[in-house]
């Protein structure tokens, strides 16, 4: 009959309306292009689930098997509020001391803008990162979140300026251990326009396991 021949592509056209706008980046990955589904964050922080508090250690594998695989130390805290945000700087300096080793010389934060971090680097080169994007969306025992960064590399000559967008689909495995696909995309300066294809991107498997004592424990269930 008719209608059973529909019946297929009606379901995707459902599936597709369904989709949440994180669901959907994730599923045309690795075809991404800006503008990007994001909300301006303004100076609000990436709020994370109670169960990232603590202190962890991260193995990251690069999917292309074009990186060596990386570990580094990363903490999550409470804010004044009592939401548990990420440790910007110190996980930004794990993460690049892991990355570029001594040519990353420190990473503060900017006291008035949580989204905005400063790394010297050597050779006289200053990095200037700052979230202007973002989304992000809790359930259950999975939380996912997508920023895009505007970076600004200075340094002898021209500034250099370019986007780089991070989409990171953690999951709950235990009080001690989260696992996560993180991906990547690196677009040109805003300058070219604010519509760009993606320039590059990588695919990474994070697993993140607890150092010392859970800090969180859900309440029994009734």
């Amino acid at each position: 009959m008719p209608w059973e021949i529909l019946r297929v592509p009606q379901l995707l056209l459902v599936l597709m309306l369904v989709l949440s706008p994180l669901e959907e980046r994730l599923a045309s990955w690795p075809a991404w292009s800006l503008p990007a589904p994001l909300a301006r964050p303004g100076q609000a922080d990436l709020i994370y689930p109670n169960w990232f508090e603590g202190r962890w250690m991260v193995r990251s594998h690069d999917r292309s098997g074009e990186q060596p695989d990386l570990e580094y130390p990363v903490r999550f805290v409470a804010n004044g509020q009592g939401q548990v945000v990420g440790d910007r700087a110190f996980n930004a300096a794990s993460i690049g001391h892991a990355l570029l080793g001594e040519q990353l010389l420190a990473v503060r934060n900017d006291p008035r803008n949580p989204n905005r971090q400063l790394a010297e680097l050597a050779g006289d080169q200053r990095l200037e990162s700052t979230v202007v994007g973002r989304r992000s969306a809790v359930a259950e025992e999975r939380f996912t979140a997508d920023e895009l960064a505007l970076q600004v590399l200075h340094g002898p000559g021209d500034p250099r300026v370019s986007r780089v967008e991070t989409l990171s689909d953690y999951r709950r495995i235990g009080p001690d251990r989260i696992e996560a696909e993180q991906r990547q995309a690196s677009y040109g300066s805003p300058a070219q326009g604010l519509r760009a294809e993606a320039r590059s991107s990588w695919h990474s498997s994070l697993v993140l396991e607890r150092l010392g004592p859970p800090q969180w424990t859900p309440p029994p269930d009734p």
